[in-house]
């Protein structure tokens, strides 16, 4: 009997989200520097004949294990891909709050193609778990390796990795879920409009932490503003971080609700949500290392 494998679910972080421009089919055209947290859920798969899923954890209530979620969206997607599979019985133990700018679902569903690929000896870097990937929602792909790059397109184009110096990160989110539609909406950019936008060179800031996060300041989450007036409680908390001890840069998560505040050191970002922690015991605070 084939023993249970597990992997890590990690949150995904947008540092930078340009907003490049609205297709003429209703997408949008986004470039993002993509990194990863020590945070996240985990997935195991019981290896059988049957596909089902379970699910526990701080996170999981109210979540439904049906056909609807992207963990068993994924495995029926590579199934139509490849035909048979062996597969068998995932439990998620979901710690990353939902609707909240960090990929949770899309880190699960990356997680069980990967349980999947070494269950049935694929390489990460096969085609079809790539094309199936997008298939089941535009952040998969990036969260199938969870590797910092840049991510563009739609979520199809992905740069090579990135030597990144490790980043001490605060991720709070306030128990606001946000959608990422409505977040579109409020944009409201017109269909087959394009915005200018330089690249930025990401591989001239990967030096040092001073760099990166220098680099950082000139961009921007253009998906902040709007989200700000879809959650209007992002705006104080978002001021908030900015102020707390030794924050060097405050900035959403992709389109919200989830926030982060960048430090220099393990100590001051461990004392800034231990005080935050303590001042909203309703939020989601997690002190992590962003690669």
């Amino acid at each position: 009997m084939t023993a249970s494998l597990t992997t890590r679910a990690r949150a995904k972080v947008n540092l930078t989200l340009a907003v490049r421009g609205r297709r003429a089919d209703g997408y949008h055209d986004l470039e993002s520097l993509v990194v990863f947290a020590g945070t996240g859920d985990t997935l195991t798969l019981e290896p059988g004949p049957e596909l089902g899923l379970t699910i526990g954890g701080p996170k999981g209530q109210g979540l439904e294990s049906d056909e609807g979620n992207l963990v068993l969206r994924a495995a029926r997607a590579l199934a139509d891909e490849l035909g048979p599979l062996q597969w068998g019985r995932f439990h998620l133990v979901k710690r990353l709050p939902v609707a909240s700018g960090i990929g949770g679902g899309s880190a699960d569903a990356a997680g069980a193609l990967r349980l999947l690929a070494r269950l049935n000896g694929l390489s990460l870097a096969d085609s079809v778990l790539q094309r199936v990937a997008l298939k089941v929602g535009a952040d998969v792909p990036v969260c199938l390796e969870s590797r910092a790059r840049i991510m563009s397109g739609i979520g199809e184009q992905l740069g090579p990795p990135l030597r990144l110096p490790p980043l001490f990160a605060v991720l709070v989110n306030p128990g606001v879920p946000v959608a990422t539609m409505a977040v579109f909406r409020e944009l409201a950019l017109p269909l087959g409009s394009a915005r200018d936008h330089a690249p930025t060179d990401w591989a001239a800031h990967v030096m040092d932490r001073d760099g990166l996060i220098a680099a950082l300041r000139s961009c921007t989450n253009d998906l902040q503003a709007p989200a700000t007036r879809v959650a209007p409680v992002l705006e104080p908390l978002l001021h908030r971080l900015a102020e707390l001890p030794g924050c060097r840069l405050a900035r959403m998560s992709g389109s919200g609700a989830t926030c982060l505040a960048l430090f220099d050191d393990c100590r001051t970002s461990a004392a800034a949500a231990k005080t935050l922690a303590r001042d909203e015991p309703g939020w989601w605070v997690k002190a992590t290392v962003l690669r």
